[in-house]
């Protein structure tokens, strides 16, 4: 069981980031679950549709909601992130080689969210894959004892550190 986080600097980079990571692990065979994050432009609105693909092959998710082109709060419905939450959750009692969290965001700083998905995979043996961004950083850092590892937010260096599934037993008859 790891731990680790990536941050990227551009705006909207980290969900295709972890998207792709999310795609060669699973085609590497290991046992995914979380989500990955799939924004979308919708006419007419400024402000994008986020949804939650959870892995390793959905439901999808919408977790944002329409606030209106003058609003300027956020937009992340919690109802919706927690029905993600609960979806990757179960995908846990099937047995996962990796968690991937696209963001540790308010929702988990303020003890929420993802939080105890995080805890349940370490505890059931799994490594931990998260985004955040700086300004959740000390919450993420706070939550996990400063154990978590920061690996550089390109796809090599994220691949390089899930490596491989493990070996496993096959199953007695």
């Amino acid at each position: 069981m790891r731990l680790a986080y990536t941050m990227t600097r551009g705006r909207g980079a980290l969900d295709p980031l972890l998207h792709e990571v999310a795609g060669a692990a699973a085609a590497r065979g290991l046992r995914l679950a979380g989500i990955v994050q799939v924004n979308s432009d919708r006419p007419g609105c400024a402000r994008c549709d986020m949804d939650a693909v959870v892995l390793p092959d959905g439901p999808v998710i919408r977790i944002s909601q329409a606030l209106g082109a003058q609003a300027r709060g956020c937009r992340l419905d919690a109802e919706g992130l927690e029905t993600a939450v609960a979806a990757a959750e179960a995908r846990l009692a099937q047995g996962v080689d990796l968690l991937i969290v696209n963001k540790f965001g308010k929702q988990e700083a303020a003890g929420r969210g993802f939080r105890p998905v995080i805890a349940a995979a370490l505890e059931a043996g799994a490594d931990v894959l998260v985004g955040v961004n700086e300004m959740n950083l000390p919450a993420l850092e706070t939550f996990t004892g400063g154990a978590a590892e920061a690996l550089d937010p390109d796809p090599a260096t994220l691949l390089d550190w899930i490596g491989s599934p493990p070996e496993r037993t096959p199953a007695l008859a």
